[in-house]
């Protein structure tokens, strides 16, 4: 099978290119680097089954030859990645979507999208089933991302229901493991790059909002099971293990050994109190559930982050640097792009030099 993956050099999209390779299917991945890293992909590039398209799927997705099935995962997907550009995640919601859908409309393909769990918005149902239809705020900061993924799923359904496209719709919940940026400004990839560094670590609220961490090869097992199935969905990909964010703060510090202190700041604007998934849809239809505990997980997370440590110090500044919500991660520093290792460290990638979408993760 020949699959087309959009964002598919970031976090999430990379780890599904390497599976879909391993698994002996041939992969086209598209990515401008915006938000994720060439060194994600660079060991895949002597790949005889890999090609890559550097590309701003906002603008066109141009594949020359068949593809069996459209991965769809290009979009900011951390808070200040979408803060830092909001026109450009609500483009690659819509007409990034679009382009991608009209790939797969060429060829007859599969296309699944990689939607999320900001879909539920604050939510006022707990835990989240596919069926509830969420609390969001439009016109709020995190709207830029909520509202770009609820367009995506309603471009996606009518496309499947105007066009007959096989469509299939992946609710991602918080996915973590090795490959997460240290700066990206998500809660667990934060949390171990200040305990390494000794640096506080940064709790909004009073740390007992709660979250459901999946570990990212958990979670493109999902994505697979969903790709080779027919199936629309829409599906939550998660763990159910509900934890606070407190709880994962302490589990960091005894893994890291860090004496890291731990400070509290405000709660960001519309920042969910509550998030976790119902998978039954999931288990009873595409036959899959997470299996690696967060312990296991964080284990081989903080080994990643571990042996880049030297590069941690810059990521570690940025952190410190965006703690207003009103001063997005990249933006916090104003050198943050000089100092942190990424894009242009990788060879044999040309990074972007303007701003467009990257990997989703949830």
């Amino acid at each position: 099978m020949r699959v087309a993956v959009t964002g598919g050099g970031g976090f999430l999209g990379s780890h599904l290119c390497e599976a879909l390779l391993r698994r002996g299917d041939s992969v086209v991945c598209l990515d401008n680097f915006s938000t994720g890293d060439p060194e994600n992909i660079a060991p895949l590039l002597s790949h005889p089954r890999f090609t890559f398209l550097h590309a701003d799927v906002s603008v066109a997705v141009e594949v020359t030859g068949r593809v069996d099935a459209v991965a769809h995962l290009a979009s900011p997907a951390s808070p200040p990645d979408y803060l830092r550009q909001p026109l450009e995640t609500l483009m690659v919601g819509s007409r990034g979507t679009e382009n991608a859908l009209e790939l797969a409309l060429r060829d007859g393909a599969r296309f699944i999208l990689a939607s999320t769990s900001e879909i539920y918005g604050d939510p006022l149902v707990h835990p989240q089933e596919e069926g509830y239809w969420g609390n969001v705020n439009s016109i709020g900061p995190r709207s830029v991302y909520d509202e770009a993924k609820r367009y995506a799923e309603a471009v996606s359904a009518a496309y499947r229901r105007t066009h007959g496209l096989d469509v299939g719709i992946a609710r991602i919940f918080n996915t973590y493991g090795p490959r997460m940026r240290p700066h990206d400004g998500r809660v667990v990839s934060s949390f171990i790059t200040q305990a390494l560094t000794g640096e506080p670590l940064t709790i909004y609220g009073d740390g007992e909002q709660t979250r459901s961490f999946c570990y990212v090869d958990d979670l493109v097992r999902g994505l697979l099971a969903l790709l080779d199935s027919s199936e629309m969905g829409p599906f939550n990909l998660g763990n159910p293990v509900e934890r606070t964010v407190s709880e994962l703060a302490e589990t960091v510090l005894a893994m890291t050994g860090s004496r890291s202190e731990v400070r509290h700041h405000p709660l960001p604007t519309d920042d969910p109190v509550r998030r976790r998934p119902v998978i039954t849809r999931a288990q009873e239809v595409l036959g899959w559930q997470p299996e690696i505990d967060i312990v296991e997980g964080l284990r081989r997370t903080v080994a990643h982050f571990a042996a880049r440590e030297d590069g941690l110090g810059a990521s570690a500044a940025a952190i410190r640097g965006s703690q207003d919500e009103t001063v997005p991660l990249a933006a916090a520093t104003g050198t943050v792009a000089q100092t942190i290792p990424g894009p242009a460290s990788a060879v044999g990638v040309t990074p972007a030099t303007a701003a467009g979408p990257s990997a989703s993760g949830g």
